[in-house]
């Protein structure tokens, strides 16, 4: 066997019959920097990596001082000049030491243009991987016999040994595991789940056959989405539209078990597509919280009212509130008393989060701010319900919360004849005395809409929204007017509190995420932060607006019964079909 380099075979041979690998390493061995100097290596190197860092540091803080102070950075003193040498020294140094054996070993040859021959000059073989000659050779040599080992090996896998699983269960149903720690004690979110779900079946004598624990990132959800999950619930997501809004258009992803919800919607989203589309405007964004505080007195709780609510106080207070987050900034301050009790609702924007978490911390950072001027102020909740979250309310529909969004479109006669089988006459009427006058009669608060929820709900569950929002959000009125002597439909509807976001909770879960990215919403926005969540919030309204047009369509034309016999009954087993 000889070994040769192939650009230069000649040479290589001469210099490897001359040399054994040992006498090569020995001859060329570098020079350190250090072997001159009698202090250990680690002692000096700590030395200039000190001098290198501080000398750096000084430089840095004098050059930040001379540009405050409009100093032109070419003129240096004495100890600034000393110190640019000390950098200069040690980083001659730092590069002798380190940068030596790096260039070398670019330059040096490299191992992968050496191949080995035979002396007969055959073909050459492959040889093994440098990592794979570091393996001990423990098993048997022979190539057929390393192949049907290969074979006999189970494949890889993940999963656990029952006896450890089941020990572990047993546990669980014992009490001495809590079901919550399972996830940090196992270290398995999958495998928490899957046990989790094991000992809920034997505590309960219940099965939970029929809901899928398998195909789901637990991993995702913790700590942000779900605590003690034992699998998924499956929801359809079905595709309205194209909806043509402002101009572009969507297809709307709505997640529902509702027969009957999609197609209606669909068939909204095409009347407003043949009649030219729709125009939707944000209103107002800001999302709100309200913390309650109590004093000993109502006038000095009137006290507070007034240092808020007054003008020249309201930077200082922005200030104080914006210092959490980069996005959050403070709109308004609005206060209400009762008695001695104080409730201050602020509102500020929230770039492309729904944003409860970022407004809840401006708050604290300005109930601490006045702490120093008003030390005799209870803070009672961070939320005092004057917000309001969650809860109709009728702060939320006059002020506002979330997105205010009114979207609006003319619907041609034709259309109305043909797609809505209905008249403009029809719709008309029905909506004064179905959504006005019925809602009024009623009692409603903010659902003077036929069925606003509905559409919202879907595209919240399928985009990762809170579902438990849709009780504000779908604070809707819908208005429909003839126009052009009769001929035309003038439909509306005006939304004051749709609460969206696009980045944080259940819109990084992979399904929501997809659906955000079929709107082209997904994320943040980049170039104008905010925008991705409202332009969410107007596909919600266009949403709605297509869904109130068949909705009560259908109940002008007398088909609401029909409809949703067929598209909401199935005449199939489905126990039969499962099983």
């Amino acid at each position: 066997m000889d070994v040769r380099r192939r650009p230069v075979k000649r040479n290589v041979q001469r210099s490897l019959k001359q040399h054994d690998s040992g006498e090569f390493l020995k001859n060329h061995d570098q020079t350190k920097a250090t072997d001159a100097l009698t202090l250990p290596h680690y002692v000096i190197n700590g030395l200039f990596f000190t001098m290198f860092f501080s000398v750096m540091y000084f430089l840095l803080h004098r050059w930040r001082e001379k540009i405050r102070a409009s100093t032109p950075l070419h003129v240096v003193t004495f100890s600034e000049m000393a110190a640019l040498v000390s950098l200069l020294v040690s980083f001659v140094y730092l590069l002798g030491f380190f940068g030596i054996d790096f260039i070398h070993s670019i330059l040096r040859p490299s191992p992968a243009s050496w191949v080995i021959e035979d002396d007969n000059m055959e073909e050459d073989k492959p040889v093994k991987p440098c990592g794979q000659a570091l393996i001990p050779q423990i098993l048997p040599t022979n190539r057929t016999s390393e192949m049907e080992l290969e074979k006999k090996k189970p494949p890889p896998t993940m999963e656990y040994n029952s006896e450890e699983n089941e020990e572990i269960v047993k546990q669980v149903v014992e009490g001495s595991i809590p079901s919550y720690a399972l996830e940090s004690k196992l270290g398995d979110c999958k495998r928490a789940a899957s046990v989790r779900r094991e000992a809920l079946e034997r505590i309960t004598g219940k099965s939970l056959t029929g809901m899928p624990l398998e195909g789901f990132d637990y991993e995702s959800i913790l700590g942000q989405c779900c605590e003690m999950p034992v699998g998924y619930i499956q929801i359809p997501v079905g595709i309205a539209g194209p909806l043509l809004l402002n101009g572009a258009e969507f297809s709307v992803p709505m997640a529902t078990t509702e027969g009957c919800l999609v197609a209606s919607t669909n068939r909204g989203c095409k009347a407003i597509y043949v009649s030219g589309g729709a125009t939707c405007m944000l209103l107002r964004d800001g999302m709100t919280r309200a913390p309650v505080v109590r004093f000993g007195s109502a006038k000095r709780a009137a006290e507070l009212k007034l240092f808020l609510e007054d003008p020249e106080n309201f930077d200082t207070l922005a200030v104080v509130f914006n210092k959490s987050s980069r996005f959050g900034k403070l709109q308004s301050i609005k206060c209400a008393i009762a008695g001695k009790n104080l409730y201050i609702r602020f509102c500020c924007i929230t770039g492309d989060a729904m944003g409860m978490n970022m407004v809840s911390k401006g708050v604290q950072n300005v109930l601490d701010y006045l702490q120093t001027d008003f030390p005799d102020m209870e803070v009672l909740g961070i939320s005092g319900n004057y917000c309001s979250d969650k809860k109709p309310a009728a702060v939320n529909w006059i002020e506002g919360r979330g997105k205010s969004v009114v979207c609006e479109a003319v619907i041609k006669e034709e259309v109305v004849k043909k797609v809505l089988k209905t008249t403009v006459a029809s719709l008309v009427e029905l909506n004064m005395l179905k959504n006005l006058t019925g809602s009024a009669m009623a009692g409603a608060l903010g659902g003077f809409n036929a069925h606003a929820s509905n559409i919202v709900s879907a595209i919240y569950i399928a985009t990762g929204q809170d579902p438990a929002q849709n009780v504000e959000s779908s604070h809707c009125i819908t208005m429909m007017e003839a126009i052009n002597d009769g001929k035309d439909l003038h439909v509306s509807v005006t939304m004051p509190s749709i609460e969206v976001g696009t980045v944080g909770g259940g819109t990084q879960l992979a399904s929501q995420a997809a659906c955000l990215n079929l709107l082209g919403v997904k994320g943040a926005s980049k170039e104008e932060p905010g925008s991705n969540s409202r332009v969410l919030a107007t596909i919600v309204a266009g949403s709605v607006l297509a869904g109130e047009l068949s909705l009560m369509s259908a109940i002008a034309a007398g088909q609401l019964v029909k409809s949703h016999m067929k598209y909401n009954r199935s005449t199939r087993d489905m126990t039969k079909l499962a099983t």
